[in-house]
């Protein structure tokens, strides 16, 4: 099996990113528990608070998949019509280990 990073994007709208924060914690807390997850991090942008980054890490595709058909991802759908200013920007990648090994790949 070849793992799976995803990189998601997100702008919150003008003044409302803690709840796009609040939205996913419930979200995230609920991901955590899934077979596959090997990590689900949320990340706010240094430079642009209105920035969030989800970065992701799945043992599969398979496992991947499974997770967008869980309940709770529903709520992804809800949260991002309400709260972001527009859609985000998704990446789906395997990592190319480069240089020292235990720093080359998340």
């Amino acid at each position: 099996m070849t793992e799976i990073v995803v990189v998601a994007t997100f702008r919150a709208k003008e003044g409302r990113v803690d709840e796009v924060i609040a939205g996913f914690t419930p979200v995230i807390e609920q991901t955590h528990q899934e077979p596959g997850c090997i990590a689900y991090a949320l990340h706010r942008d240094i430079n642009d608070p209105e920035v969030l980054v989800l970065v992701e890490r799945w043992a599969s595709q398979s496992d991947l998949d499974e997770h967008f058909q869980r309940p709770h991802m529903a709520a992804v759908g809800e949260l991002a019509g309400e709260l972001l200013a527009g859609p985000p920007t998704i990446t789906f990648g395997q990592s190319v280990p480069l240089g020292d090994e235990s720093k080359g790949t998340l």
